[in-house]
């Protein structure tokens, strides 16, 4: 029965493997030198802000950007970053866990 289950296991390791294929190739996502970036769109949901918002982020030198194309393109990475510095720390005015020490 052991081996039955390992099989099984493989089996779906594969679809797995295959799946994350599919989805690459898909043209869903844009990789340029194996990084993914994301369109303005993109960021725009990730971020929940506006066309204009995403504008200034970018007239700032806050975010990062790539034009390609005449299309305006974001390194996740970026984003990431980008996200982790302005939003993680939650809203300006309340403690987090980290500021009062516990």
């Amino acid at each position: 029965m052991d081996w039955l289950q390992g099989w099984f296991e493989r089996f779906m390791g594969r679809f797995d493997r295959l799946d994350n294929n599919m989805e690459n190739m898909s043209g869903r996502y844009h990789f340029l030198g194996g990084e993914r970036f994301l369109d303005n769109q993109e960021v725009c949901q990730l971020l929940h802000v506006s066309k204009r918002t995403l504008q200034r982020y970018r007239s700032s030198g806050e975010l990062p950007y790539q034009t390609i194309y005449h299309k305006t393109y974001y390194r996740e990475s970026d984003v990431e970053a980008f996200i982790r510095k302005n939003f993680a720390k939650g809203e300006p005015g309340e403690e987090t866990e980290e500021d009062s020490g516990e």
